[in-house]
């Protein structure tokens, strides 16, 4: 238990700038308390005491707006930054080292019974805002943009953009005929705005058009 705690810490202490202390992270930090709490909730689960384990899991979501469902299987090192509104299903799985940015939903379509939410692997990182919908798997060291939407695997060592997401990178290297830039939280285009040029495109294409049919 003291193990698993110290590498919580360790983790934030690793991928956070801000944090001075562990102190600080200990007694301050949602997303910290969050994972603690629901590895609590998750041990009472596993020994069949669901309510106790809700319970607990709910008082967290008020304390923290970080809900868990307790019988979510989390790795070791999973850092929760910022944390607000992160959601994360009752059959998702994540691996170890694992960072995910606020408003991230780890969540089913609605469509699948038995297992409905996705599985991370390991050193996975899910941007701000991110979407990941299904039963399917985004592998190892794999990155997801902030705000996209995820509804297909995506392989290990890739990073995938957009909504609905797309692989853009794997390895590094770009994905033929994919324009687009590494991760880094702030210079991945917004599709929404994409989306708006595209059609400005297409509306000042049509109103040449329109125009030339006039003259004509």
């Amino acid at each position: 238990m003291f193990k698993t705690l110290r590498e919580d810490i360790d983790a934030v202490m690793e991928r956070d700038p801000a944090a001075r202390s562990r102190a600080e992270v200990f007694f301050l930090y949602s997303g910290f308390k969050a994972v603690r709490a629901h590895r609590r909730a998750n041990w009472f689960y596993r020994h069949n005491m669901k309510f106790i384990a809700r319970f607990i899991s709910q008082r967290s979501r008020k304390k923290t707006g970080i809900e868990i469902h307790p019988a979510a299987k989390i790795g070791r090192g999973l850092f929760i930054d910022h944390g607000m509104g992160v959601v994360i299903g009752e059959t998702t799985e994540i691996g170890d080292n694992c960072t995910l940015y606020q408003n991230v939903t780890l969540g089913g379509t609605g469509k699948d019974t038995g297992k409905r939410h996705p599985t991370l692997g390991n050193n996975v990182l899910v941007g701000a805002g991110a979407k990941v919908l299904g039963p399917f798997t985004v592998g190892d060291n794999a990155r997801v943009a902030a705000g996209a939407v995820v509804l297909d695997a995506v392989p290990p060592d890739a990073t995938a953009v957009g909504v609905p997401a797309r692989v853009v990178r794997i390895g590094g290297e770009k994905v033929a005929n994919a324009a687009s830039r590494q991760l880094d939280q702030i210079h991945v285009a917004d599709p929404v705005s994409m989306e708006l040029c595209r059609l400005r495109g297409e509306l000042e294409r049509l109103q040449a058009k329109v125009e030339n049919l006039t003259k004509g």
